[in-house]
């Protein structure tokens, strides 16, 4: 049986192990208004998809530290131009020794081209897509990553999302643990079940609290295991 705690007392716990309230506080960052999502260019979304997926796997650092020669190398991340390139040409980016020599996750950013341009089309850019999905259902748009998208499922879908600023809560290994102590999961944490009863509790920690999807992950992260006063999150 399920036994979840109201959202005051795990912030409370957060707030303790950090050194406050204040000091809590200035850990958590809030999401892009709907409006600000709509300012993304479709560029913007594609390298940040395509910098999560070399990411994956991978130190970030080296990844971001590179990543000026990935916008050069892929036209600034621009869907009609990476659209236009042929495999050959995919191929041969993919050797280029100022990136990450990855054919895989090259051959990727095409594929994200064309999920981002088809959104864009019926939406009018990538961004007013995902200013006008529901923040209630996240799991919605994962899905949607997944499916339309290339390696986009698991958490690297929702670190695209987080660092283009949509609201999301992150399936941490800290919010998994808290998710697992509480009973509101079990077995696989992304079966259709599980996933479904994340959502409904963090929509109802979204009502108890008025903070954001990305505020309450980042709180519960803090709650919990090793995340005391001075140490990193």
């Amino acid at each position: 049986m399920a036994f979840v705690e109201q959202f005051e007392v795990i912030y409370h716990r957060a707030a303790e192990r950090k050194g406050g309230n204040a000091a809590l506080e200035a850990l958590l960052s809030k999401p892009r208004t709907a409006a600000q999502l709509k300012q993304l260019s479709d560029a913007e979304c594609l390298s940040e998809f395509s910098k999560k997926i070399f990411q994956s796997g991978f130190v970030w650092s080296v990844v971001e530290k590179k990543w000026p020669e990935f916008e050069q190398l892929f036209f600034g991340f621009e869907p009609a131009k990476i659209l236009l390139m042929s495999d050959e040409m995919l191929a041969a980016k993919a050797t280029d020794p100022r990136i990450i020599r990855n054919a895989t996750k090259v051959f990727a950013i095409r594929d994200n081209a064309l999920m981002i341009s088809e959104a864009a089309e019926k939406h009018g850019s990538f961004g007013q897509f995902l200013a006008q999905w529901p923040d209630t259902d996240t799991i919605g748009l994962w899905a949607y990553l997944k499916q339309h998208g290339n390696r986009l499922g698991g958490n690297v879908g929702a670190y695209g999302l987080r660092f283009l600023g949509k609201d999301t809560f992150i399936l941490s290994q800290d919010v998994e643990a808290y998710l697992r102590s509480s009973g509101l999961v079990d077995g696989g944490l992304t079966s259709q079940k599980n996933l479904k009863a994340i959502q409904q509790q963090f929509n109802l920690w979204r009502e108890q609290s008025g903070r954001s999807l990305q505020e309450i992950s980042k709180v519960i992260s803090m709650s919990v295991g090793d995340n005391h006063v001075g140490m990193a999150t």
